[in-house]
């Protein structure tokens, strides 16, 4: 293994042993670092020890030659600020021989920024009305738009990632409490309320699920074979996506639709009729973006009742109606 590939395999095994971030998430530093490594055998060196600040300024225009956009650029000189911290906290790079040539930092990729940044993009979002036209399946047509109701419903109700709603089993959802539990990101934990319709869709198809769902299957939602108890196992990331983008078309929507615009319509809307951005920020799950480090926990009954009386589709109905 070279002076340059060790390091980084070290690192890599630190983020996903001890620090225990998704496999996900490695694989994107891996990519990232390996940018890295190529711009210090760039700089004709042999380790990451002889890298200087001077040189470390000169990163962005390397990463800018290779037709990488200001955002993925910033996110690549993230991981390589985050790479040469654990470097040094590793005694890997000396101290010394940094603070020699810079004192204010002795991590050479500290205040290294692209010369151009690009114009912020906002999130897509749907409106209320393009959400109601897209929830309103008509479940008559078989177990899938009975399936699929469910998913659309679970990510717009609970705000879920598309790994997050990909990995649900059976005993992440308290149906009499109304909550989901999720596995986020670096593989925290957080507990989310479910709106009212949400539940409905999901008891109509954990019914339907029965018939296709092997004895010993745990996943939510499932693939769906043509023999009882023949479906095909838990549903992939990439055929939910499908599946938002099929009945986006089908229902008229004349967009692309993707589950992470679910997500962002969710606290959207949410945001717009509550004004709590503490409460959104926790049923998100966003907990280390420095944005939003200045709010504070908030104790979770908060949050559900900022949930039902905010949320759009989380109010039950009223007996008559």
């Amino acid at each position: 293994m070279s002076e340059l590939s060790e390091p980084i395999s070290a690192f890599l095994d630190h983020l996903q042993y001890e620090r225990r971030l998704s496999g996900h998430t490695v694989n994107a530093y891996r990519r990232d670092l390996s940018k890295v490594a190529a711009f210090v055998e760039k700089q004709g060196l042999n380790n990451f020890r002889q890298l200087t600040f001077v040189q470390a300024r000169a990163f962005p225009v390397f990463l800018h030659r290779s037709e990488l956009s200001s955002r993925s650029i910033q996110r690549v000189l993230s991981a390589a600020r985050q790479f040469y911290y654990y470097l040094l906290n590793e005694r890997r790079v000396s101290k010394d021989h940094l603070y020699r040539e810079r004192k204010l930092s002795n991590n050479p990729f500290v205040g290294v920024i692209p010369h151009k940044l690009e114009k912020k993009v906002l999130p897509n979002t749907l409106s209320f009305a393009e959400l109601e036209s897209l929830l309103e399946i008509d479940t008559s047509g078989g177990d899938i738009a009975c399936r699929d109701r469910a998913i659309l419903e679970l990510f717009y109700s609970s705000g879920l990632r598309l790994s997050e709603l990909t990995g649900l089993d059976l005993t992440d959802i308290n149906r009499s409490e109304r909550l989901v539990r999720v596995t986020g990101k670096g593989s925290k934990d957080r507990v989310v309320p479910v709106g009212q319709k949400a539940l409905e869709a999901i008891a109509a198809w954990i019914e339907c699920r029965a018939r296709y769902a092997a004895d010993e299957e745990q996943a939510v939602f499932i693939g769906l074979g043509r023999r009882k108890k023949a479906g095909s196992g838990r549903l992939s990331g990439r055929a939910i996506q499908g599946r938002v983008q099929y009945w986006a078309r089908r229902q008229g929507l004349g967009r692309n639709v993707h589950p992470h615009m679910l997500r962002h319509s969710f606290a959207s809307h949410l945001l717009e009729s509550s004004g709590d951005i503490r409460a959104v920020q926790e049923l998100l799950g966003h907990a280390d973006i420095s944005s939003t480090q200045v709010y504070t926990h908030l104790d979770f009954q908060h949050l559900a009742k900022v949930y039902d009386r905010a949320h759009p589709r989380a109010r039950r109905r009223k007996r008559g109606s």
